[in-house]
């Protein structure tokens, strides 16, 4: 399906890919607990909703 050169391409572009946003990440740590300060209630909050969605699918499917 893939060629080994295409595996090796899209290996070494994660590994930069991963570096690259954690060197970005470190520059900005600062203000992102400045700003987004209890962002993940959001994130939590949104992942209640989609679980509660497949819970009414499943239970409305029987």
């Amino acid at each position: 399906m893939f060629t080994t050169g295409q595996w090796i391409f899209a290996a070494l572009f994660f590994v930069a890919f991963v570096i690259t946003m954690y060197f970005a990440y470190g520059k900005d740590k600062a203000l992102h607990q400045k700003f987004y300060k209890g962002s993940y209630k959001i994130l939590i909050g949104f992942v209640l909703f989609i679980v509660i969605l497949f819970v009414i699918k499943i239970t409305l499917k029987r």
